[in-house]
């Protein structure tokens, strides 16, 4: 686990979730037969718990760009166009920020920059539980955080202590 950002790795701790706040953080034995015992789900993944990353570009990552849809990959491929590239309407807009924010979150990202201009886009991120900063992983604060492989890509991402995010 890594508590901050830049924070050293500490193997074998675990971390719970009581609704949107971190309840406790301590040694991964004592954490799960307390809280276990408790009926509390455990649930384990390999990699580093760490605090999710910090989209600083994230108004411009869903607001000049368009998120296609899978039903789309034949006219628009399946990559990330310019919106000047596809006729925008609102729904497109709303659609296309919640298919960036799901892809955000694919790479662990709990926070996010903004102001977001558009009302569709400021909506999803807001839906999504994106917060506007990144938040440590300590004992009473935020439950949000990403579990990262040893590559680097997201194992699993956790807003308010919900599961927004698992690789398959």
């Amino acid at each position: 686990m890594r508590t901050g950002p830049d924070g050293p790795v500490t193997h074998g701790l675990a971390v719970v979730a009581d609704g949107g706040q971190l309840a406790a953080l301590g040694p991964y034995e004592e954490i799960s037969r307390t809280y276990g015992a408790l009926g509390a789900r455990v649930r384990a993944w390999d990699g580093v718990l760490e605090p999710g990353r910090y989209a600083a570009d994230g108004a411009a990552l869903l607001e000049t760009v368009y998120w296609p849809d899978p039903r789309e990959a034949d006219a628009l491929g399946t990559e990330p166009l310019p919106v000047t590239s596809v006729p925008m309407t609102d729904a497109r807009w709303g659609a296309s920020a919640r298919r960036g924010v799901r892809r955000l979150l694919a790479r662990g990202v709990t926070a996010i920059a903004g102001p977001f201009s558009r009302p569709q886009v400021a909506a999803a991120v807001s839906r999504a539980g994106l917060r506007d900063r990144p938040a440590d992983v300590v004992a009473g604060g935020h439950a949000d955080f990403a579990v990262f492989d040893a590559d680097g890509d997201c194992v699993v991402t956790v807003l308010a202590g919900r599961l927004v995010h698992r690789r398959a």
